[in-house]
């Protein structure tokens, strides 16, 4: 079996990828975790979805393209340049909600919002504001992580950070956890 051979990719991906590129973006999700990410959309409809660390919308478009008609989406990045993206090829889905935000701001302003499924793409709700953001999460959701395989692009120290994040999902009472040492590391976790 060849993990890459056989992805339909989503609408307008490529285009979306090829402005990544020329943008100089380059934290973007692989297509093999946005595979995933469209599969695991798909078994949740009529849902809240939450992606924190919209980037230029790659790892959104493989996400809108798992989710059914009945469920929405709100993508949060602090970055306009990179959300400007996103917005042009993926804005005009009325399941989308684009946010340029802080990922703090947004997350301490939002509670009491509830979502079925989280991909954390960016600190917020990764590595800051973990507790925050899961307490966000309703029961049965699924939370998603990348990147938890050391990158050549990691600074100096973020590997004990990542080892650090790892554990404290482990130990999670409230969490069933499921680690992935494919693609560039992943970590899926549902809430009991």
């Amino acid at each position: 079996m060849d993990e890459n051979k056989g992805i339909n990719l989503p609408p307008a991906y490529l285009d979306i990828q090829e402005k990544t590129r020329v943008s100089g973006f380059s934290m973007a999700s692989d297509v093999l975790t946005g595979s995933l990410l469209r599969t695991l959309a798909a078994s949740k409809p009529a849902s809240n979805f939450l992606e924190l660390g919209t980037g230029t919308g790659l790892s959104t478009s493989w996400m809108l393209d798992g989710m059914d008609q009945k469920s929405t989406l709100t993508s949060i990045d602090n970055d306009d340049a990179f959300l400007s993206i996103a917005r042009e090829y993926l804005g005009s889905d009325s399941r989308l909600e684009l946010v340029n935000s802080d990922g703090e701001d947004w997350v301490m302003s939002h509670l009491s919002h509830r979502y079925d499924f989280i991909f954390a793409d960016t600190w917020h709700g990764k590595y800051l504001l973990l507790d925050e953001v899961l307490n966000m999460l309703n029961p049965g959701g699924i939370y998603v992580i990348d990147d938890m395989i050391e990158q050549a692009n990691w600074p100096v120290g973020h590997s004990e950070k990542a080892a650090k994040l790892i554990q404290e999902l482990e130990n999670r009472k409230d969490l069933n956890v499921t680690k992935l040492v494919w693609s560039t590391g992943l970590m899926i976790a549902v809430k009991n």
